[in-house]
């Protein structure tokens, strides 16, 4: 299990828990490398960490599970990692003897130039007074300074905001399929929207020549279903009329959305982000699911209640939208990834539209200058960096800034069919099931139905890994699934038909 800790010393990744894991064993794990760390206030559920976790509780007690995120406040200049024996010694060589001969008290400062420095606890107190919250003063960084160095020093927690006018897809945009992009808003709808969800959406990157998707070779039949209220946002609908206008920068990919996977998750209003994210133990089976199939993670999509007009991501989902396109750049990089978001109007039309964050706001949340304020419209600076807007420091960032616009529109997948019940609902009325499954199998050979035409339900696929292996029988599926003159195997077919409890029926 990894956990991320939030804290104004950075954002910190910690391994090797499990369930019945607790905070103290949070605190062990961050100990290993930053052995000096000093909390100000306890590990909490919120940024503000006015909600302690329970120090004797575990974690899955707690709702805490795989990827969530807690939050601390530290002395920022404790949270040196440490270093080797041998950069003790190199180091330590210019301390005085003294100073060196009690290393419990010295820690690692590493300076903005990169330097490595041993500092001791009586210089701590002088890193509240330093050039920077948690830095030291400049003096004691370096005797004298050139205007030069002290400007390239600044700039690199400096941040002018711009808007950014460029996406990184094509005019075509998103493509999302409509069976699955049905499946997911129709589930919210039975909550009035008023509980808030997360999706991952898996499909491929493709030339804007390329055509969406690909035939069969027994063409599917149409089901009938719609996506309405699919609503397109210009410019215009997210900024305001004196915002500066730019030309698109044109590019040649598009993404072509395929199915929709919703990891264990918990709706918690109390939470910036609405939902927990819980431990997922078929994590790694899905991403090799979509592999064999020739997706991959192409974006992710969120639904929220209803908000008043031009607010159209708060601060939490502006940050998870960059740690996912992070992730999907391997860093700071222009990537295709795409943020869809879909609520539903006052007019009871459900809309959905996309979206992308922009360099800058991934570049300041790999730094971690960005969180979350106590107005959701808004992301707040941290106090170590200095955010400039219209010539002006500023304390927080209106969301909108951060945003470019994706077109968005719908296809019918010719490859995919999106029937069986999704993964991880509560209070569903369907369930993945045997009984489900047969549901679905048994209209092969019907309608111009076939086998395999009705087992390319990534959901589907997702619920027979459970029981097959991966490696020999789900890759052959998934061979036949995407080469259609490749037939799958009679054998497949029987064990299938056996678990859904078909007679000849495929």
């Amino acid at each position: 299990m990894i956990i991320r800790v939030r804290s104004n010393g950075g954002t910190w990744r910690v391994d090797n828990l499990n369930d019945s894991s607790n905070s103290t064993d949070i605190l062990n794990q961050i100990a290993l490398t930053r052995p000096n760390v000093e909390y100000e206030k306890p590990l909490s559920f919120d940024a503000a960490c006015n909600s302690p976790l329970d120090t004797n509780a575990s974690l899955s007690s707690q709702n805490l599970a795989h990827g969530s995120l807690i939050y601390c406040c530290v002395d920022a200049s404790t949270c040196a990692t440490s270093v080797s024996e041998n950069e003790l010694s190199s180091s330590a060589a210019s301390l005085s003897a003294s100073s060196t001969t009690n290393s419990k008290h010295t820690k690692r400062v590493i300076a903005a130039d990169g330097s490595i420095r041993l500092e001791h606890d009586s210089i701590k107190s002088s890193l509240k007074d330093g050039f920077r919250q948690g830095m030291l003063p400049l003096r004691d960084m370096k005797r004298s300074w050139t205007l030069q160095e002290f400007v390239d020093m600044d700039n690199q927690f400096v941040f002018k905001i711009q808007r950014q006018e460029e996406r990184w897809v094509g005019e075509g945009g998103v493509s999302l399929d409509q069976e699955s992009a049905n499946g997911f808003q129709s589930y919210l709808r039975t909550f009035a929207f008023q509980r808030q969800r997360f999706g991952l959406l898996y499909g491929r990157f493709v030339e804007e020549e390329e055509e969406d998707g690909k035939k069969p070779s027994a063409e599917k039949p149409s089901t009938g279903t719609t996506l309405s209220g699919v609503v397109v946002v210009d410019d215009d609908d997210m900024h305001d009329s004196s915002s500066k206008k730019g030309t698109v920068k044109q590019k040649n990919q598009k993404v072509l959305v395929e199915a929709i996977y919703e990891p264990p998750q918990e709706a918690d209003p109390s939470t910036p982000e609405g939902f927990v994210v819980l431990d997922d133990p078929m994590e790694d089976k899905v991403e090799d699911l979509a592999k064999m199939l020739g997706l991959q993670k192409v974006g992710w999509i969120f639904g929220h209640p209803p908000r008043e007009k031009g607010f159209q991501m708060s601060a939490a989902e502006i940050i998870m939208a960059a740690e996912f396109q992070l992730e999907a750049a391997d860093g700071v990089n222009e990537t295709p990834f795409v943020t869809v978001k879909v609520t539903m109007g006052d007019d009871g039309n459900v809309s959905f539209e996309a979206f992308q964050v922009s360099s800058q706001c991934m570049a300041m949340v790999a730094d971690g200058a960005l969180e979350v304020a106590t107005n959701p419209k808004f992301c707040q600076i941290n106090e170590t960096f200095t955010a400039i807007q219209e010539g002006k420091e500023s304390k927080t960032v209106e969301n909108n800034f951060f945003l470019t616009v994706v077109p968005i529109v719908q296809h019918a997948s010719e490859v995919f069919v999106s029937e069986f019940p999704r993964c991880n609902r509560d209070h569903d009325s369907r369930t993945q099931s045997n009984d489900e499954m047969k549901k679905q199998l048994s209209k092969s050979g019907k309608a111009g139905w076939t086998f395999i035409d009705l087992l390319a339900d990534f959901n589907l696929l997702i619920y027979l890994c459970k029981f097959l292996d991966m490696k020999t029988d789900i890759d052959k599926i998934c061979r036949s699934i995407v080469n259609r003159d490749l037939p799958l195997d009679e054998g497949y077919k029987l064990i299938i038909a056996s678990m859904a409890g078909l007679d000849n029926a495929y």
